[in-house]
């Protein structure tokens, strides 16, 4: 169908007092509409008369062929997650939603894999607040251009591309992308591969890169080692002739840390990691801490440090880290910094610097892409349930 609009100086000749209710076989009555803003819908075969009535006199009307038909874009429904209230896993709903057309400078993206981070928890939690309310969580995916907005140069329908970060929304089949939030994938890099590692690499890179840039020569204790950021730290930092300190929760873990490249591993749970750190460091401390968890292991973190040590808190899986005053910084001289990615990657020039480092280091084989789970998208609150229970290791990514 075709959406007709009539205006009446223009579009119309009749004669008479024009009604307000419009009589046509192949539509519906419109009470008390003015003809001039009347809006209906109409085959355009039947474009060329129909009849005006008042309370006693029918009228002829014949269209103009001036008369403007445009048609009404239909909506595209995919599957998708929506939040409609912070709290637990079961807010994670599983419905349709609706995904538009894209706008200049944008593009519509078919999802291949889809990454799960723990920035999706806090969303969903509530910890972090969104634009709005119900939202679609999800900042990792790597999926195939299927629109292009107009005036677009640089993508084409048919290219397949990952973006981590914002614009939030990564959990449905399909979503709008502002193109210049995308990098191309390389054609040797799998697309879980790539899902599974764009956000985490990108993370890994301003952190060990930028942040605090590591050295050889420098000791580092790494937290959650095992886990999706803490394993490319591991590999990525031992590569850099780091020595590499992790803490993790279970021996299975542990095996994996090794594997990833620490040369000190504490099972957190079975000993004390500040006390474990001093005598691997002979009382000298390490260079920096980069810690996911916080509240459980903020202030031990701030122990382990040498003088004019850096402390990384990029992460509070085990919630907020209690306030200390800035006078506990004063004895070390310490550093302490709450980074985010988003700001480490403010510009194009920086993203496509910071993606491409991290691809270069998975093609050279510097980083392990670990892909230790895969859920159904449908089923990611129990995605969500095992990551916050520290069920998982390595990466973990949802297929729409």
């Amino acid at each position: 169908m075709a959406a007709l609009t009539l205006h009446h100086h223009s579009c119309l000749q009749a004669s008479g007092h024009l009604s307000r209710r419009l009589y046509h076989s192949k539509f519906s009555s419109f009470t008390r509409n003015h003809l001039r803003d009347l809006s209906f819908r109409l085959s355009p075969a039947d474009f060329s008369s129909f009849l005006l009535s008042t309370r006693s006199t029918a009228f002829a009307v014949r269209a103009l062929s001036t008369v403007s038909v445009e048609e009404s874009p239909e909506k595209k429904m995919v599957k998708g997650i929506r939040v409609y209230e912070h709290g637990g896993p079961e807010v994670l709903k599983w419905e349709d939603v609706e995904v538009g057309e894209p706008k200049e400078g944008e593009i519509r993206v078919k999802n291949k894999a889809i990454g799960l981070n723990f920035i999706d928890v806090y969303y969903r939690k509530g910890v972090y607040k969104p634009a709005s309310m119900p939202f679609t969580p999800g900042m990792e995916a790597v999926g195939e251009v299927v629109a292009v907005g107009s005036g677009l140069t640089g993508r084409m329908i048919g290219d397949l591309v990952a973006y981590a970060g914002n614009p939030m929304g990564a959990y449905a089949e399909e979503q709008i992308l502002p193109a210049d939030k995308v990098v191309p994938i390389p054609s040797s890099i799998d697309p879980i591969v790539a899902a599974s590692i764009m956000l985490k690499g990108m993370t890994a890179q301003f952190l060990l890169r930028r942040c605090f840039k590591v050295e050889r020569g420098h000791t580092i204790l790494v937290h959650a080692a095992a886990g999706g950021v803490g394993s490319l730290l591991c590999q990525w930092a031992n590569a850099l002739g780091a020595t590499v300190i992790g803490t993790v929760s279970t021996n299975e873990k542990a095996a994996q840390a090794k594997e990833d490249g620490c040369h000190h591993v504490i099972l957190y749970k079975n000993e004390d990691f500040v006390s474990r750190v001093n005598d691997i460091t002979s009382g000298k401390g390490v260079n920096v801490v980069y810690d996911s968890v916080g509240r459980d292991t903020f202030k031990g973190s701030l122990a382990c440090l040498k003088s004019r040590g850096y402390m990384v808190s990029f992460g509070q899986s085990s919630g907020s880290p209690d306030p200390i005053p800035l006078s506990d910084l004063a004895p070390k001289s310490l550093f302490l910094t709450r980074p985010s990615m988003m700001q480490y990657n403010e510009t194009r020039d920086e993203l496509l610097e910071c993606a491409g480092e991290v691809f270069a280091n998975v093609q050279s084989g510097i980083l392990k892409a670990r892909v230790n789970h895969k859920y159904p998208l449908s089923r990611v609150a129990d995605a969500h349930a095992d990551l916050e229970n520290r069920i998982t290791s390595g990466s973990v990514v949802l297929l729409p």
